[in-house]
């Protein structure tokens, strides 16, 4: 049961980051390709995408 909920909580921010990646400002090359990351690697993708991906419009000083 428990694999299930982390299933669950897998998809649920694999849709998450794929909906951040589509609504950000970058280029649609750069939409495909974090998208395809993050489809093909589910977990993989997801930590890279949050490590590795555009921010938001916020800068940090």
């Amino acid at each position: 049961m428990e694999y299930g909920i982390i299933g669950v909580v897998i998809l649920v921010l694999d849709i998450w980051a794929l909906y951040n990646v589509w609504t950000g400002g970058s280029s649609a090359g750069s939409k495909i390709l974090w998208s395809a990351i993050i489809l093909i690697l589910p977990v993989v993708g997801l930590i890279l995408w949050f490590l590795f991906g555009p921010r938001g419009s916020a800068s940090v000083a």
